[in-house]
């Protein structure tokens, strides 16, 4: 009894998201095949460790290690990185024959600076590495409860984990290894994660268990448990997993929602019971941590081309010492009776001149080295540190709102940023905010909301335009507004009255209007202005749609807000009040805005989603219980999402939102009512850059459905490459003859300061090009509002028809796309002298093909013509491949700014990469050179920073090389007057001094303080 009312307390407390879409199907186990495809082929028997140690079952123990060295590998490691360095290699060299009767100097003299910078140099290595360890250390002797048998639980440490283990994760705990969730404090089996660690999402992450281990929540029932799994091999993949579950005679499906990773945190949960299936270097989050390409700088480079221009001269003046030496020897120090030349030896045979210059080319190749400066190499290091300190402790690149500064994470390119020329930026948490807010929609081919958006501002101060005010009821006359009527932007297809209101009369008004974003809840005229909400048309609000004609449909439209997402509620202890937490911001957005029309997401139980509507014929609010049978989950490449639901009067239906391109062909003929007019609407929102997605739904019978959920069920128990290829035929097979409803928009807020940036960067001089996934129409018009495209700009579009390409070969495509850059280059050709600043618009389509080798040359050779680039449509694949090309066959210093995952591969394909903490996790952060909290602190970080950190170098290293060859070639000088007999000049402790140390500190100060200007100065860019 006691035990019965624990899990009903346990249930009552488990708010958070449940698909039944992942319970899987039960299959008999005489239908288990073997597995042994490549990539599907490990076996883990659960609570039998023993069995994992003999082959093939044996796998990596559970301990990490994050050093690059080890007690034995150390000195040969490191030493050779050293060496890779032409310079260290000549030091070894000279220090080597500094032991010979040939050297000019005492070997101590020689030895004791290149050994004390070298030392440095690996006492850096030594020093980072033992940080490593320590931290390694400190992960590894984590403890965690297992099973020792016979239920008992008793703790070891992480390093000591065997696959096979059962763990116990209590609340606030990280887990040890990836694990297979089998129960939790929940008596349904949920239980909530924070994946911070591994991607930089805050919000919480709902895991599941499977019905069928759910009795196992207690220590006394794994006595006798025993199972084994089949799964993927060890892969880098975070967000999937295929396996199945042997249990008690019966096969079980596994897929992500039942998978604990390492480095996560369990939270809102009292307990879990796991068992561990990777461990180790097989789990996932150290399969991910792979090393980032190294990058160094172009003054680096140039450096090492300078370091060989003065082993040539160095060599060249050895040479001409050599010789002189040898003519000497050989026709005048015969007649010098006082250096006795009838004893010879072998640094002075007057018999053999040509000994004799061999000897004294070695000599004058020691004697001559002060012309390779042995402390650069470690000064420019130490620079380059304290540069990156003064960076990060720069207050006016932090944002006090988040709390987060500029960091450089890494110094070895922080000269870069003073020789940028060419910036690709993302443009969703790059120079938006991403945080969404819903202004519009399209609900049976009739638009809604009149908000006006940043892109609408920019527009009607671009064009001077005079705003509008628009006034509806549910006949169209009473709900006050604002819209604009401007040539190119198609007015809202709601009925307009011309107020002859001006622009200034508007930004007064929305002066009065503002409100704060953090606030709850703001009187605004005669609604109320939310947090992610900023739609106004009194036509769907305050119940008024019950009056539509179309009710049904917008009911239906709001129930598809309601119910199609990944959203979690929860409910604030403080207050009581339900907020939401999602995997994109849109959705949170979509669940405010259908809670606002009347549909409030409330609840989420094991398989039932839970809305209080809104009863159209009774005006009254009930609460409303839906089924949920599947889940079909949104990916970049489906572009849609679809959720299975039954309603309390069994009927069954598919709610389907997606990219308006994917869902409009999905449309059944009689599905096609609202098509034409949603598509003006959605081209309308896109001029206002607008963010859209298209709703559909499909009523389904029972056969039906359940014919389609057996295959369903198949495809998902499927272990093998096939498995997705099945799943996504069966989410084909339903995503079908859909009945459209409609269409929403939000908005995606720029960010702070983004146009000035923008501006201010142009001005210096920066080529700047925007990535983006948008419509063409978006990123336009998101480009005028932030600066990148001007009134003054000549404009030039690439895109292809839209045909079948059944009926067009690739080739016609291309050709087309070769005349429309070659017309364009053309015309940048002709006005080049003129001043006129470019624009270049890409399409996707086309920018696929100007990717290709036989077209890439042409395009980029226009692109680089032009002072902005946008490219529409984008894949994260092709903005590496744009940064790569820009890299690869361009002069230009390129730096890629993005904040989400689908930027890392451009952010590592540049010359410098600039993570934006942001909204979308930590991903672009951690591959990063540096990160900013905003896009707005990129004018700091490159005009002022990037041009002291260039200049500071510049100059240390000039000076470097001055006092180096001035004091080297000294003793060329004084050579040709000792008739090149390798006398020294100076005594050989203060040379080193000298070298190493006196002159040394003074440049390191230089380079790290020197202002040429100061920061006012360099931001007055004309």
């Amino acid at each position: 009894m006691p035990k019965q009312r624990q899990n009903k307390s346990k249930i009552r407390w488990s708010k958070l998201y449940s698909f039944s879409c992942v319970r899987p199907g039960v299959v008999e186990a005489a239908s288990i095949e073997q597995l042994g495809g490549p990539g599907f082929s490990r076996i883990v028997f659960c609570n039998q460790p023993y069995l994992h140690q003999t082959k093939p079952l044996i796998y990596p123990d559970n301990s990490i290690s994050t050093t690059k060295y080890n007690i034995i590998s150390f000195l040969p490691k490191a030493l050779f990185e050293q060496f890779r360095r032409v310079a260290n290699l000549y030091f070894l060299l000279t220090a080597c024959l500094s032991t010979t009767p040939l050297a000019p100097f005492t070997p101590a003299s020689i030895i004791a600076p290149f050994v004390f910078v070298l030392g440095l140099s690996l006492a850096k290595e030594a020093v980072e590495d033992w940080q490593r360890f320590r931290q390694d250390l400190k992960v590894n002797s984590q403890v965690v409860k297992y099973h020792r048998g016979n239920g008992v639980f008793d703790t070891k440490t992480w390093r000591k984990l065997c696959v096979g283990d059962v763990v116990k994760v209590e609340k606030d705990e990280y887990f040890p290894s990836d694990l297979l969730l089998l129960s939790s404090s929940y008596g349904d089996g949920l239980s909530y994660v924070e994946t911070v660690n591994l991607d930089g999402e805050t919000n919480l992450k709902p895991k599941r268990c499977l019905e069928a281990t759910l009795p196992l929540d207690q220590d006394t029932e794994f006595s006798h448990f025993t199972a084994s799994i089949r799964c993927e091999d060890p892969n880098p993949n975070l967000y999937s997993f295929v396996g199945n579950l042997d249990f008690e005679g019966q096969l079980y499906a596994l897929n992500a929602e039942q998978v604990l990773l390492r480095d996560s945190k369990l939270r809102n949960t009292g307990y879990v019971y796991g068992v561990v299936i990777f461990s180790g270097s097989d789990t996932k989050v150290v399969q991910n941590s792979t090393r980032s390409p190294s990058k160094r700088s172009h003054i680096e480079k140039k450096m090492d081309h300078v370091i060989y221009l003065l082993f040539a001269i160095l060599v060249l003046i050895s040479l001409v010492s050599s010789i002189g030496c040898s003519l000497y020897t050989k026709f005048e120090m015969t007649d010098w009776w006082y250096l006795q030349p009838d004893v010879g030896d072998a640094s002075f045979d007057p018999q053999k001149p040509e000994l004799t210059g061999a000897s004294q080319m070695i000599t004058s190749l020691m004697l001559y080295g002060y012309l390779i400066p042995i402390s650069l190499y470690i000064s420019i290091e130490v620079v380059r540190v304290l540069q990156a300190i003064l960076i990060n402790q720069d207050m006016q690149m932090y944002n006090e709102e988040t709390g987060s500064a500029a960091e450089a994470r890494t110094s070895n390119l922080n000269e870069e940023l003073g020789q940028v020329e060419m910036i690709l930026s993302d443009k969703t948490g790059t120079l938006t905010s991403n945080q969404m807010e819903f202004v519009k929609c399209s609900i049976a081919g009739v638009s809604y909301g009149c908000a006006v958006s940043e892109v609408d501002i920019a527009a009607s101060r671009r064009f001077r335009a005079d705003m509008k005010k628009f006034t509806f009821d549910s006949q169209g006359s009473v709900c006050l507004s604002q819209s604009f009527d401007i040539s190119g932007f198609p007015d809202s297809d709601d009925k307009a009255h011309n107020t002859g209101q001006s622009e200034e009369g508007f930004k007064s008004e929305e002066a009065d209007a503002t409100v704060e974003n953090d606030s709850k809840h703001v009187q605004l005229r005669n609604g109320y202005k939310i947090k992610g909400f900023n739609f106004n048309d009194d036509r769907l609000l305050c119940g008024k749609w019950i009056n539509n004609s179309c009710v049904f449909d917008i009911a239906m439209f709001f129930r598809v807000l309601a119910l199609c997402h990944t959203g979690i509620p929860v409910q604030d202890e403080e207050t009581g009040a339900i907020k939401y937490e999602a995997e994109s911001p849109e959705e949170v957005a979509f669940l405010i805005a259908s809670q606002e029309f009347g549909f409030k997401f409330c609840k989420r139980t094991q398989s039932v989603l839970v809305l209080r509507e809104f009863i159209p014929f009774s005006g009254q609010e009930t609460k409303r219980e839906y089924k949920l049978l599947n889940l079909l989950e949104f990916s970049s490449s489906r572009k849609r999402m679809s959720i299975i639901i039954k309603d309390d009067e069994g009927n069954i239906f598919l709610l389907c939102k997606g990219a308006d391109s994917i869902i409009f062909e999905r449309l059944a003929n009689d599905g096609k009512q609202y098509e034409q007019a949603t598509r003006a609407h959605l081209s309308d929102y896109a001029e206002d850059g607008l963010r859209t997605l298209a709703f559909a739904y499909r009523r389904l019978e029972l056969a039906e459905y359940d014919e389609w959920n057996s295959l369903f069920l198949k495809a998902k128990t499927t272990i093998g490459p096939e498995r997705e290829h099945l799943l996504e035929s069966a989410s084909e097979m339903m995503e079908t003859k859909l009945t459209l409803l409609g269409a929403a928009a939000v908005e995606d807020k720029l960010q702070k300061g983004v146009p000035e940036c923008i501006d201010k960067l142009a001005h210096a001089g920066l080529k700047i090009w925007l990535l983006t996934g948008d419509k063409m129409e978006t990123a336009i018009n998101v480009g005028f509002a932030c600066s990148l495209l001007r009134r003054d700009m000549k404009q030039f579009h690439l895109n292809l028809k839209i045909v079948d390409k059944s009926e067009v070969l690739e080739k016609v495509l291309k050709d087309d796309l070769l005349l429309q850059i070659e017309d364009a280059y053309q015309a940048t050709s002709l006005e080049s002298g003129r001043d006129t600043p470019f624009a270049l618009i890409v399409e996707g389509k086309a920018l696929e093909l100007a990717l290709q080798n036989d077209v890439k040359h042409q395009f980029l050779r226009l692109a680089v013509n032009c002072a902005s680039v946008i490219c529409c449509r984008i894949s994260p694949k092709q903005k590496a491949l744009v940064a790569r090309l820009v890299k690869e066959h361009t002069s230009m210093i390129t730096l890629a700014i993005g904040d989400g995952a689908n930027d890392v591969g451009m952010i590592q394909e540049a010359d410098i990469g600039v993570g934006i903490s942001g909204m979308e996790g930590m991903q672009a952060v951690m591959a990063s050179d540096f990160s900013l909290p905003q896009f707005r602190f990129l004018e700091r970080l490159l005009i002022v920073h990037g041009h002291w950190c260039y200049k500071r170098i510049s100059k240390m290293i000039c000076y470097f090389f001055y006092k180096n060859i001035t004091f080297g070639l000294t003793f060329f000088y004084y050579e040709v007057y000792t008739s090149f007999s390798g006398e020294i000049l100076y005594d050989d402790w203060y040379m080193v001094l000298f070298n190493v140390i006196l002159t040394s500190l003074p440049v390191i100060s230089l380079g790290v303080l020197e202002q040429d200007v100061s920061s006012d100065v360099c931001l007055q860019v004309n």
